[in-house]
């Protein structure tokens, strides 16, 4: 047996407000709706690159984790544009001061070990992370 290499994964994102969480997954970042859910919770799945899957559900009162929660791989040549693509849509991204690993933001973006990371917030205050891969 393989394990679970060869199984489809899916993140799982906690929301306050899943209507706003599902506004901003399918319109600012271009997620494409999956699913929605016909059960008693609000919840959703939204197909990004490759196969990959998100899923969105409602829990009011749940706090945001102070971690990132998803990433995004993103080819070299496409981090720039996309990341001033996300910028005109409203994005703010995330500054971050990490001298005993070395990281640093500049306006936004860091460059670590050849590298270009960003991140942001979604809707919902989960934090969201950008990479070159």
């Amino acid at each position: 047996m393989a394990g679970l290499r060869d199984i489809p994964v899916a993140g799982v994102l906690r929301a306050e407000d899943y209507q706003r969480a599902r506004k901003f997954y399918t319109e600012v970042l271009g997620l494409a709706e999956a699913q929605e859910s016909s059960g008693p919770t609000r919840e959703g799945m939204f197909m990004a690159g490759a196969g990959t899957m998100v899923t969105v559900y409602e829990r009011p009162g749940l706090p945001a984790p102070e971690n990132t929660t998803l990433g995004f791989g993103v080819p070299a040549d496409k981090f720039d544009g996309l990341v001033a693509e996300l910028r005109g849509k409203g994005i703010v991204f995330e500054d971050y001061d990490i001298p005993e690993i070395g990281l640093k933001t500049v306006g936004g973006v860091a460059t670590f070990a050849g590298d270009k990371l960003a991140w942001f917030k979604d809707s919902e205050g989960n934090i969201l992370s950008l990479a070159t891969m």
